[in-house]
């Protein structure tokens, strides 16, 4: 019914958080058939550690003419727009760093109109195998080029063409696939998934020691939880989530206090028409 968008990115590491991306490339499957894709090298602003070269062959040499993330953001937010967003693990990674890269660079994101298809989470809660092995099992093909963000890309489109084959019964519709490939039983409220609504549909979190406790509950028992959050390395969005429920619970208990006080003065003012 709408585009959705594969995409799959090369870091300078796994945090989520202070990590960059020096290569993004995004393959656009249309609801005609038809495709399109674009890749672009980022230069990161930081040293590409050896480690992270050693894994996706890109280099400081490599990019060091490439554009920076706030001159290349607004081409990947137009390429992304209207799209929902399909990708290799990218619930837990790619979609927290590319959301924390926008708001770096002051850019607001609001991905609450898109779907997010998970194809690790498809494959793992079906057949518990990696990407290399779901490239062999769905499509009998070995993977000879691993770590390119665009053969990546065209693989992850290619085995998830095969789920919907192999899997008659999966829903195909994307919104049904978004919730079937979630890591997590909870829907996510922020995109890393820190915090989530449970099944009575309050938000809460979803880590740690207070996992599955509601934001509510937590402040009462514990508050300073919640500063030591703000203040602690988590992304921004999901502090910007955080922020939020924080004003609706502190709205709803001045909301509270307000009916309490109008009872309060009602009551006063039956007795005085009593008397």
């Amino acid at each position: 019914k709408k585009p959705l968008a594969f995409f799959d990115l090369e870091t300078t590491g796994v945090d989520t958080i202070n990590d960059r991306i020096v290569e993004i490339s995004m393959l656009k499957a249309m609801p005609d058939g038809s495709s399109v894709q674009k890749t672009m090298r980022i230069n990161p602003e930081i040293d590409i550690p050896v480690e992270a070269s050693a894994v996706h062959g890109i280099y400081d040499e490599d990019v060091k003419d490439s554009p920076v993330f706030r001159k290349a953001a607004h081409e990947i937010q137009s390429f992304l727009e209207g799209c929902d967003l399909a990708g290799y693990n990218s619930n837990k990674f790619d979609i927290p760093v590319l959301v924390e890269e926008l708001l770096r660079v002051g850019i607001p994101v609001d991905f609450s109109d898109k779907s997010f298809v998970d194809i690790q989470n498809i494959f793992h809660k079906m057949e518990q195998r990696t990407l290399a092995a779901a490239y062999q099992f769905y499509c009998g093909k070995t993977m000879d080029n691993a770590h390119n963000a665009l053969y990546d890309t065209q693989v992850t489109w290619e085995v998830f063409k095969a789920q919907l084959e192999r899997y008659p019964e999966l829903d195909s519709e994307i919104k049904a696939l978004a919730t079937f490939s979630r890591q997590s039983n909870f829907a996510m409220v922020d995109y890393a998934g820190r915090l989530a609504h449970n099944d009575k549909g309050e938000v809460v979190y979803n880590f740690g020691k207070h996992k599955g406790k509601t934001i509510a509950a937590v402040m009462q028992n514990e508050p300073g939880y919640y500063g030591w959050m703000l203040e602690a390395d988590f992304p921004h969005q999901t502090k910007q989530c955080l922020r939020k429920e924080m004003e609706e619970i502190k709205r709803k208990k001045d909301a509270n206090k307000e009916g309490e006080i109008q009872d309060k003065l009602s009551g006063l003012l039956d007795k005085f028409n009593k008397k």
